[in-house]
């Protein structure tokens, strides 16, 4: 044995030890740098906003899983940066964590990677194509986000790639387990629970000394899925999250009411698309991944033949995991996101506050993304994570609305969301087919059926603006003398027949006349929408074909919103087939019957039929 080696690596350890007990004990007799806060909020500190001095280094957390089948504990590639006082000072501060599957690039966009939709429902669609990622990055740095923002304001923050992603090891799986798994592992390591190691396959440890314990996570998108993966374990030390626009279920992404939709701006996108997007791991390492989790649980459970809910869709919904959750929950989304649309927010919450956790819901009135403001969140994470009292436990708005002409940090505070002084009032149809028909406050009896034509080369807004055409049913109200507040869900039963066993059906709630103008905001012609499988009228799990010409009731719910819609306006009720934007494409011609009696409109109003009808004189 080299017992020269050994004493020197002791007695370099007590010089280092003997300095840094010299220099700790230098600074008692100076106020050493800590967090600062005023009016419940973490400040900026000038000692903490020195990008030279931070600490950056990576290192490899060791998770419970053997996601890629190598026989190994799959390690999750994490990044760490912290200010230099965690070091010399021997400060400990709470982490802000942030994971995805994005950091090392995706797949390119290329002709083929979406499924073909111009087909018949119930069909396949031919094969697409698989491209590979080209992995992007270098240690030790995975991401600079969050970085900016937090550590000035004494925190330390902490990335990590998703399994099967960048150097993380594993299989990205869209969903499944690991991806719930991996956060909390690294969430354990922070906490001293699990190991990480300095190189993926070495044995060198790293411990995260410098942690209190307390961790926040946030993100947008499949970054702000990650957070509720994580809470959904019950994992010690989470205790608050902040998801943007998170897909809280696959299904809902991909799926309505039994029908195959895309998510808005991607036509044809699936789970397995998803899923090459992403798969930018170990290269060695796709072929045996693909075959097992693309090509094998996917293509046997993602069903895009009939749509139905089945087993492989509720193993990646995170309403159906949230029992052990405990974090505080402060929710962020738009009314008009259209790619990961805004019921997926409000079902976590709701269930969230029927739990009894620390809640809280940030709606705008705009697209995909968009946190809540910065205050906001630091109120949040100051509290949560920093233990300081600033009553947010105790607010009485647990709900923020961002209204229509006001900018995004600037929302409303309201009691809870649906707005409580909301009530559902029932509107009726009144049929003018081919042209406008009406939304009334009465039911008017023994109308014939109306029909329509599914052709989907007709987008949703020229259905929308016609005055006269066989495409779709439009039905509206009086134009309103008042505005009128719609906060909630609205929700519609429709009586239908088809000239065929299959068919989409899609539902639009408008306000028109339609505003074209380059002014026009994204509030100012949809407010809602719905899509559904009449195939599915009595159970999402098994729907049956359609016998053509018999009538089907179904009932389903639209998108929530809340908006306000101005004193000029109508609304209007617009049925009709295929979206050209959402749905498969298949041959024009297929004929709907709606029967007017049989169809009814439940919509959320503000002060009930009360308000609607001074709305309407």
């Amino acid at each position: 044995m080299n017992t020269s080696f050994f004493t020197f690596r002791f007695r370099s350890l007590a010089i280092v030890f003997g300095i840094q007990v010299l220099t700790l004990a230098c600074l008692t007799a100076q106020e050493q740098a800590k967090p600062v806060f005023k009016d419940g909020e973490a400040q900026i500190v000038d000692a903490f906003n020195t990008p030279e001095k931070w600490i950056r280094h990576d290192l490899f957390v060791e998770t419970t899983f053997d996601s890629d089948g190598d026989g190994q504990l799959d390690r999750m590639h994490v990044d760490v940066t912290r200010p230099n006082q965690t070091e010399t000072e021997g400060l400990k501060l709470p982490v802000i964590y942030e994971s995805s599957p994005y950091y090392a690039g995706v797949a390119p966009d290329v002709e083929g990677l979406f499924w073909d939709v111009h087909h018949e429902l119930g069909e396949m669609g031919k094969a697409r194509k698989h491209p590979d990622v080209v992995r992007t990055g270098q240690r030790p740095i995975i991401s600079n986000s969050q970085i900016g923002l937090w550590v000035p304001r004494g925190y330390i923050v902490v990335h990590s790639s998703s399994p099967g992603t960048g150097l993380s090891q594993g299989a990205p799986t869209v969903g499944g387990v690991n991806e719930s798994l991996a956060p909390k592992a690294v969430i354990d390591w922070l906490n001293g629970r699990a190991k990480g190691y300095t190189e993926p396959y070495g044995n060198e440890e790293v411990k995260a000394y410098w942690s209190t314990g307390k961790v926040g996570m946030t993100g947008t998108s499949y970054n702000g899925t990650i957070p509720l993966a994580a809470a959904t374990t019950g994992v010690e030390g989470l205790e608050v999250i902040i998801p943007v626009a998170p897909n809280t279920s696959y299904y809902h992404y991909y799926r309505s009411n039994g029908l195959v939709r895309s998510p808005g701006g991607y036509l044809g996108e699936d789970i397995d698309v998803l899923y090459d997007f992403i798969n930018s791991g170990d290269e060695a390492k796709r072929p045996s991944n693909n075959a097992r989790v693309r090509d094998g649980e996917m293509m046997k459970g993602m069903d895009r033949i009939t749509g139905d809910y089945n087993a492989f869709w509720a193993g990646r919904d995170y309403l159906n995991a949230m029992g052990p959750m405990k974090a505080a929950l402060l929710m962020s989304h738009g009314f008009n996101d259209w790619n990961v649309m805004p019921e997926h927010s409000y079902r976590i919450y709701n269930k969230a506050r029927e739990m009894g956790l620390e809640t809280g819901i940030y709606y705008h009135q705009f697209g995909h993304g968009g946190p809540p403001p910065l205050s906001m969140m630091n109120k949040w994470f100051t509290h949560y994570l920093h233990g300081i009292d600033n009553g947010i436990e105790n607010e009485p708005h647990k709900a923020w609305i961002v209204r229509e002409d006001d900018t995004i940090d600037k929302p409303t505070p309201y009691t809870d969301y649906p707005n409580p002084d909301a009530e559902a009032i029932t509107l009726y149809l009144v049929g003018g087919a081919p042209e406008i028909g009406q939304l009334s406050k009465l039911e008017v009896p023994d109308q014939d059926p109306e029909t329509l034509i599914d052709n989907y080369s007709f987008d949703g807004e020229a259905l929308a603006k016609a005055e006269i055409t066989s495409h779709r049913l439009l039905y509206v109200t009086p134009k309103l003398t008042e505005d009128l507040h719609i906060s909630g869900i609205p929700k519609i039963t429709i009586k239908l027949a088809s000239s065929k066993p299959a068919t989409n059906l899609s539902v639009w709630l408008v306000s028109l006349p339609w505003d074209d103008s380059r002014n026009a905001k994204t509030t100012d012609n949809i407010i809602t929408r719905g899509w559904a499988d009449p195939q599915n009228h009595k159970s999402l799990t098994n729907g049956t074909p359609l016998e053509v010409g018999r009538y089907y009731e179904l009932s389903f719910d639209l998108q929530p919103d809340d908006q306000i819609i101005k004193a000029g306006q109508q609304i209007g009720l617009m049925i009709f087939s295929s979206d050209k934007a959402f749905t498969l494409h298949p041959k024009p011609g297929t004929q709907l019957a709606i029967d007017p009696n049989g169809t009814h409109l439940m919509l959320p109003v503000v002060g009930g039929m009360e308000a609607y009808s001074k709305a309407v004189n």
